[in-house]
């Protein structure tokens, strides 16, 4: 069976690098009555639920090494993935990859991409619910409702456009016991990936001669009436060209050289 070839292309990998990507580095800056700067910090993000952040603050919330875990603060997590079948292509259209160095590795491509898509939730988590809104209008005005990235998915294949779809925002208080005792605010974000998969990388040998004969009879050994031959000319120089006496041998040209045809006929 063709599926059982290893490959990875890391393609998972890489969609959730670029998912957190766009929420790293976000900031936000806290004031007094007199509107003067006390406080400017970098929001940090992680790959986990909230449940998992929130319980390791409850667990621990005191706390006071330099790794300690505080709000505000945002996680992310993929949640599922679904065949996309209207945006579907045919599974028979090929993507030519760059060409090897060694000509006779032949020319190399892989299968046209699967649809699918990614769900995602990215998950806000302040102790304050003016920290938690300070984060979310900064993500907000840049889906409308996407936000398409143009990536290198694959070596050696053009870029393709992922877009990141925002779908809804859902807010709550979170409360460990009482009521005035610790709170948490979470806003639920939750986004559609319009990824694609691709299969292995596969090789076809490039034809670079093509010999025809014919014949007006088919019996065994009927002399031919008529030959084509058919090659790529190319000068010691790199120059194209159509004189047989002056290329060198069509093994020894590649396949995005700046060749031209040489077409020798014999007979009628």
């Amino acid at each position: 069976m063709a599926i059982a070839n290893y490959f990875y292309n890391a393609t998972i990998r890489k969609y959730v690098a670029l998912f957190g990507t766009y929420f790293n580095q976000l900031t936000i800056e806290r004031r007094d009555n007199s509107n003067v700067l006390v406080q400017r910090m970098i929001v940090p993000i992680s790959y986990a639920p909230w449940q998992k952040v929130l319980s390791r603050i409850t667990q621990d919330p005191n706390l006071d090494r330099k790794s300690a875990i505080t709000l505000p603060r945002m996680s992310f997590e993929m949640t599922s993935m679904t065949y996309d079948g209207e945006r579907k292509i045919s599974p028979t259209m090929k993507i030519r990859k760059n060409l090897n160095a060694n000509s006779d590795a032949g020319n190399t491509y892989i299968h046209a991409g699967v649809p699918y898509n990614i769900e995602f939730s990215l998950y806000i988590m302040a102790k304050y619910n003016e920290d938690a809104v300070k984060i979310v209008e900064q993500i907000l005005p840049f889906f409308n409702p996407d936000f398409t990235s143009t990536v290198r998915m694959i070596d050696g294949i053009d870029p393709v456009d992922i877009p990141l779809i925002l779908n809804s925002v859902v807010s709550e208080d979170i409360y460990e016991g009482a009521y005035d005792e610790r709170r948490s605010v979470v806003y639920t974000l939750n986004f559609t990936m319009k990824a694609w998969f691709f299969g292995p990388e596969k090789q076809k040998s490039v034809i670079k001669f093509v010999d025809v004969r014919m014949a007006t009879d088919t019996a065994a050994n009927t002399p031919f009436s008529q030959t084509y031959t058919v090659q790529p000319g190319l000068t010691a120089n790199g120059e194209p060209t159509t004189d047989i006496n002056e290329t060198v041998n069509y093994s020894l040209i590649e396949f995005d050289d700046d060749w031209d045809y040489i077409t020798i006929k014999t007979g009628e």
